[in-house]
């Protein structure tokens, strides 16, 4: 376990050892074939669910874990340096409880929190459309109140776990106001005219299931409605904020993958008599490489604690999304290189680790999208006013 980690308590030492022993004993060894068939691992997530991994960050009242997002993030990388489609998922999950937790009334949360945050139901998260990623405000799935039912039509896009889930969180527009005409809805799987398209083909994280979800007269219940009518944006932003960390700490976990493999290769590797490590080419490489992923560990870590302690993080969020993911793309892409052959061939993890980390970059806000929101707050503080969130702050394609 790497020594940059901040454990505050003998309790968390022994919950991110029980996660890591099971991500590298369990996970890890079915990953590569699961990512070449691009096999969905719907039981690891019951697993996960059975050690509380699915909840960690939420109260315990509602059937979570109680944990300090600190925490819940290391043990998520934990998870997404064994597999980081399962990573990507657990922080998926994740955010699309976190409407409910959230937002909802006492009624809902205990209706229905209790078995999403156990790990019996898995959530999807259903924002981004295909002509609205980067400016969800401009999403056109509708939602039409009729007596006491919503009924909704449209289409989503890049949907993970779209076809597997339980669950979808659902932003739908309920009037032409732009930024305050979107509501949130908690959507089962099995309501009628709820369909997924065929998976997308991707270029990596496979085993993550990725798809349109259409909606043809979905009938909800006004009852699942999250929160109040038009508060969905700044609901869907909220979840994002909290998202964009888990994403950083998935890419965190996958570029320490990555260096683990370079650096195993680098100690049996042998040219002109010793081992590449040895050599200060590649030495120094590997070095960079290790401070490449202390720096985004530390990034996310202390957007982290910033949470825990009630203070505003939307900013520090964005800046370890950007950089956890910008610099996971750039140390697999090293790992490649260093590892020549072995690390260009389709037999090998590194090539794949590479495939994973674009992505990355990509959802729960592209980078550019991160940079314009560091940007603003920077104004904002510059101004000497406080930021107010972007409805121009989402992006990417998967959510």
């Amino acid at each position: 376990m790497p020594a940059d980690r901040v454990l505050p308590s003998h309790e968390a030492v022994q919950l991110l050892g029980a996660v890591r022993a099971f991500a590298q004993e369990s996970l890890a060894p079915r990953a590569a074939a699961a990512e070449a068939g691009a096999s969905f691992p719907r039981d690891a997530f019951r697993a996960l669910g059975d050690l509380g991994m699915l909840g960690l960050p939420y109260p315990e009242e509602h059937g979570g874990g109680g944990r300090p997002y600190e925490v819940y993030l290391q043990a998520l990388e934990e998870v997404a340096t064994a597999w980081a489609s399962v990573g990507v998922g657990v922080s998926v999950h994740v955010m699309a409880c976190f409407p409910l937790a959230r937002f909802g009334t006492q009624e809902q949360r205990r209706r229905w929190l209790p078995r999403m945050l156990g790990g019996r139901t898995l959530g999807a998260y259903c924002l981004s459309e295909p002509e609205a990623g980067s400016d969800p405000a401009a999403m056109r799935t509708r939602a039409v109140l009729d007596g006491d039912h919503y009924v909704i039509n449209g289409l989503k896009a890049w949907t993970t776990h779209g076809g597997h889930a339980d669950f979808y969180t659902v932003m739908a527009r309920t009037s032409d106001h732009r930024s305050h005409g979107i509501s949130c809805f908690l959507v089962p799987a099995d309501t009628p005219g709820l369909t997924a398209d065929p998976p997308e083909r991707k270029m990596g994280l496979t085993g993550s299931a990725t798809t349109s979800m259409r909606f043809e007269d979905v009938r909800i219940p006004v009852a699942r409605r999250i929160g109040e009518e038009g508060q969905g944006l700044k609901i869907a932003l909220a979840a994002l904020d909290n998202g964009r960390m888990g994403i950083a700490a998935v890419a965190v976990g996958l570029a320490q993958a990555a260096l683990d493999a370079a650096v195993g290769h680098a100690c049996r590797r042998e040219v002109y008599g010793a081992p590449l490590i040895e050599q200060q080419g590649p030495a120094f490489a590997l070095a960079d490489m290790a401070a490449a992923v202390t720096s985004a560990r530390t990034a996310t870590l202390a957007a982290a604690r910033l949470k825990d302690q009630g203070l505003p993080f939307g900013r520090d969020a964005s800046i370890a999304k950007m950089l956890a993911t910008d610099n996971a793309m750039r140390v697999t892409g090293d790992a490649v290189e260093l590892m020549g052959d072995e690390g260009y061939s389709a037999g090998g993890p590194a090539e794949r680790y590479m495939r994973e980390a674009k992505v990355m970059q990509i959802f729960e806000g592209t980078n550019q999208i991160q940079r314009l929101v560091i940007s603003r707050a920077l104004r904002s503080a510059g101004a000497g006013v406080m930021s107010t969130p972007s409805a121009v702050t989402t992006g990417g394609a998967e959510h």
